[in-house]
């Protein structure tokens, strides 16, 4: 077993050197669309004019990552929604009105998710607890060890004549690792606390205090009890999220989606820099202000030369120079495994 994962550790460290330089939380962003969820409704429902009414957006062209069909089961008596991945699991089943729709579709927390991924934010880590101080004082660890990761990690450098690495419309490439703190009795967010546990976990959002890591469109890569997400895990998920994206098929990658009430091709062609705060003027001084001194005239400087990159990292650019990261170092210890796994064989 110890041999398998030394292996293993080193195909990641070459499969990652082989790759785009593209991290993959962007790389999701700009190329994987979510999966869709599946919501089920039973013969009657579906034959209702007033739901047909309500669900005729959603129908034609609608922004979710949602499919909705009729069920044949006679035995059903209420809408159901599945989630997206094979297993099927149940997120949500009761009488579908105009409320509960939008109670699936949408909620706070996830309008501040996909607020923060079309911000630039590389991944999101979404914290559901109960307020208690035990989950208090492990949020602030998390924070804490977020924070400090942030500091050592580093970008693939991007190469802007790569025809293989070209970023897609949408918020400028930055390192920034955030977090989302939910309560987990909220009742506006029970449905995307059980999507955010994963289809296949043992997790109940009810019971347990966990963190799931969101990155792309809604990409959940993740979710660990609050008890077990030790600094390591921490580590991993962050930096396999902003290493360069080793595998470009989505279905190969670890993970899962949630669903989002987005067109997420009309949002990132938006521009970004349309901030409330930026689009109006400063009101006027009610009294004439003084004559301002002509501005400077502008130095002679080489014309700017175009970019297909923009980083725009939140730290001074010496603090995330390539090689000074975990992920790096990693990477450098699993070549020096190829010398040493042969001498542990033979003993």
């Amino acid at each position: 077993m110890p041999h398998k994962r030394l292996i293993l550790l080193i195909a990641l460290c070459t499969t990652s050197a082989l790759a785009c330089t593209i991290p993959v939380f962007r790389f999701a962003l700009d190329r994987w669309e979510a999966d869709k969820f599946h919501l089920v409704l039973p013969a009657a429902v579906a034959q209702d004019a007033a739901v047909q009414d309500l669900l005729r957006p959603m129908r034609a062209n609608g922004k979710a990552n949602l499919d909705i069909t009729t069920s044949k089961d006679p035995a059903q008596q209420e809408a159901v929604l599945l989630s997206s991945r094979d297993s099927g699991k149940k997120i949500w089943s009761g009488k579908l009105d105009a409320a509960t729709l939008a109670a699936v579709l949408d909620s706070p927390g996830r309008q501040k998710i996909v607020q923060q991924i079309l911000a630039g934010d590389s991944l999101i880590w979404v914290i559901a607890d109960n307020g208690s101080p035990l989950d208090t004082a492990e949020v602030e660890r998390i924070e804490k060890r977020l924070k400090f990761l942030e500091q050592v990690a580093a970008l693939p450098i991007q190469d802007p004549n790569d025809p293989d690495s070209q970023l897609g419309p949408g918020p400028p490439l930055r390192l920034k690792f955030a977090t989302l703190r939910l309560n987990r009795d909220d009742p506006a967010e029970q449905v995307l606390l059980r999507m955010l546990a994963g289809p296949q976990t043992a997790i109940d959002p009810a019971k347990t205090s966990f963190a799931s890591v969101v990155f792309g469109r809604g990409r959940v890569l993740g979710a660990w009890p609050l008890d077990i997400l030790d600094d390591a895990a921490l580590e991993n998920a962050c930096m396999f999220l902003v290493g360069r994206c080793g595998c470009r098929l989505k279905n190969e990658n670890p993970g899962w989606d949630i669903l989002l009430n987005l067109d997420w091709e009309k949002a990132l062609a938006a521009p970004q820099s349309a901030a409330p705060s930026s689009a109006q003027p400063p009101a006027a001084d009610p009294a004439p202000a003084p004559a301002a001194p002509p501005p400077p005239a502008p130095s002679a400087r080489p014309a700017a030369v175009p970019e297909t990159v923009k980083i725009i990292p939140d730290k001074p650019q010496a603090e995330v120079q390539p090689g000074k990261g975990p992920y790096i170092a990693s990477m450098a210890a699993g070549l020096a495994l190829l010398v040493l796994i042969p001498r542990w064989i033979k003993k």
